[in-house]
């Protein structure tokens, strides 16, 4: 069977990777229209090798016979439109942060917890996580089936990408004025971002933490597990595409370093690096347009009791937006919920 799907917001990043994840993977598609926002209808993207779809306009688009809505829209933007789709009969696969806490509304990493879709099928949306929270994730997930974790700590450097196109282009138009010694104001990001790093990659609330930070770990929480300690900080870094994390986990009991290194190993959608030399390790510049997460620099944390610590880098557009879309709608098709009867 080939599904009617439609992406929105195909023009930006995580749109693009999208409509690029699906045809790449196959995905059985029967028709697929790209549709944009505001000036950006009637614009033209790509999907697959040979085939350019020149984008409808959102505003008051008939969903009714699609079965399956990508959003790869701003928050406001998913709440207006995330309702007119499922209305229609859609399955909607969000990756903004509009559903990712809401009750009944499934929060999926699908390596790590593809159940959470059969206990959250009423609202018929499926919210993708945080690049950030996605990574941290896929590489603590195979280590909490060793023993139950207690706590996770992230230290998430951000790309450029992450907050969007126009994120990039200052990060480019800063790195070529440096070289004439005549950097350009800020206008996307509140200091410069060229050959820097910005403590604060969204707005802070009261109590200091920034509202990434405040989301990261109940995210986790959702998806790992509702006991789960966790403590986020997020930075910006003078990086394109590409996000790090280091990771320090606590667990309740042992986990021996072999043990942990197999199941890393084994783990699906990671690669493992287990070298401890000069270069051994992959950085956002090594992942950029890889689907897989990589972990390396696996070490005992010894200011805890039973702790690990891992470097973790990913994607974030790819497996951490995309990439990550087109995988929740294969497993919404493999659940047979595609198509099914409305």
């Amino acid at each position: 069977m080939a599904f009617r799907v439609a992406v929105a917001g195909a023009n930006t990043l995580a749109g693009r990777e999208a409509l690029r994840a699906l045809a790449a993977n196959d995905f059985p598609v029967a028709e697929v229209t790209g549709l944009g926002t505001g000036r950006s209808a009637g614009q033209e993207v790509s999907f697959g090798e040979d085939r350019v779809l020149r984008l409808r306009a959102l505003e008051g688009f008939d969903f009714a016979g699609h079965d399956l809505v990508i959003l790869a829209l701003g928050e406001a933007e998913s709440r207006t439109h995330a309702p007119r789709a499922t209305a229609a009969g859609a399955w909607v696969v969000d990756l903004s942060p509009a559903f990712r806490l809401e009750p009944g509304v499934a929060l999926v990493v699908p390596e790590v917890n593809a159940a959470a879709l059969e206990r959250n099928k009423r609202k018929r949306i499926v919210a993708c996580p945080s690049p950030s929270a996605t990574f941290a994730a896929l590489a603590a997930a195979p280590l909490a089936a060793l023993a139950p974790l207690l706590r996770v700590n992230v230290v998430s450097l951000q790309p450029a990408s992450g907050a969007g196109k126009e994120g990039m282009d200052e990060l480019f138009a800063q790195t070529r004025a440096s070289f004439v010694n005549d950097i350009p104001a800020p206008q996307h990001f509140p200091k410069p971002i060229a050959f820097n790093l910005l403590p604060q990659t969204s707005a802070f609330a009261e109590d200091g933490a920034t509202r990434d930070e405040a989301l990261l770990p109940l995210e986790l929480r959702k998806i790992l597990g509702p006991d789960l300690k966790a403590m986020a900080t997020c930075l910006r870094a003078p990086v394109f595409v590409g996000e790090a994390l280091v990771l320090q986990l606590e667990f309740a009991e042992a986990v021996g370093l072999g043990e942990a290194r197999a199941a890393l190993r084994n783990a699906p959608g990671l690669s493992f690096f287990d070298t401890r030399e000069e270069g051994g390790y992959p950085t956002p510049l090594d992942v950029a347009g890889e689907e897989e997460v990589s972990v390396s620099r696996l070490r005992r944390d010894g200011s805890v009791p039973h702790g690990l610590s891992l470097f973790v880098v990913g994607d974030n557009l790819r497996k951490g937006g995309g990439l990550g879309a087109a995988q929740v709608a294969e497993e919404l098709r493999r659940l047979g919920w595609l198509g099914s009867v409305k």
